[in-house]
């Protein structure tokens, strides 16, 4: 039997072999195909947009009590992708304002400040979410806590002033502790927990609460610098936000 006029047709099934064996490895949607501790294959991403707001929180020399708090706007942009199941990495920046007043009232010391600061972290969802593999063998969770963990940078320019009321246009600030100091730079450290909510197939809404411990002290413009205060110890802040996590190019 002559194998020529089958030369063709072997080349079309070798042909046909090699691509449902690159399929195998990278999965309909011809990404890489990764596997997990459990064997299960799992495919990296994707890339999620997010965006928040909500509100700041500080916690310094001034006050840790909400009752003292004028509490600032927040706007943060930022990425999320997931590099294995219950991992996700991500970056983001953001702008937020804080303002508090002194909870010992003879002091009668206030503040309030300007900041922006950016962070990458690690993201922990410690339930397992079928939609994260390749071969899903249920529908996706529609609810997924989390934890997170970073560092990044912070920008601060606080002003503080005498009074027990929230800074207007009419407020005269005191002199700054450190001339031309601010804006400041400090490194963060921001832990924080949330939940996810599962809305489309493309699109998430988280609520999230995150602490961010400073390297500095003069988140308030008060210190030892100036004899505003005794303490030493670094101010510290929170943000609550609502954040929206949109993934254009899922399927």
């Amino acid at each position: 039997m002559k194998l020529r006029p089958l030369l063709p047709a072997l080349l079309l099934l070798s042909v046909a072999a090699t691509e449902q064996a690159t399929a195998q490895d990278y999965g309909p949607e011809r990404r890489r195909r990764h596997y997990a501790s459990n064997a299960r294959p799992y495919y990296r991403g994707p890339v999620r947009f997010t965006l928040g707001g909500g509100v700041g929180l500080y916690n310094g020399d001034l006050t840790s009590s909400l009752s003292d708090q004028f509490p600032g706007g927040s706007v943060s942009l930022g990425l999320l992708y997931k590099v294995r199941p219950h991992w996700l990495v991500g970056g983001e920046a953001t702008y937020f304002a804080l303002g508090a007043k002194d909870y010992l009232p003879e002091r009668n010391l206030a503040f309030r400040g300007r900041n922006g600061s950016g962070v990458a972290f690690l993201r922990w969802e410690p339930f397992t979410d079928e939609a994260a593999f390749a071969d899903p063998r249920s529908p996706a969770s529609l609810i997924k806590p989390y934890l997170k963990a970073g560092v990044g940078f912070l920008v601060y320019s606080p002003r503080a002033y005498n009074g027990t009321m929230r800074a207007d246009d009419n407020t005269s600030f005191l002199a700054t502790e450190r001339e031309n100091i601010y804006p400041g730079v400090a490194g963060v450290a921001p832990v924080g927990v949330g939940v996810t909510l599962r809305l489309l197939p493309k699109l998430n809404a988280s609520i999230e609460g995150s602490y961010y411990f400073t390297t500095t002290d003069q988140l308030d413009d008060i210190s030892t610098v100036s004899g505003r205060s005794s303490s030493a110890n670094n101010d510290g802040y929170g943000l609550v936000e609502l954040k929206l996590e949109y993934a254009p190019w899922r399927r």
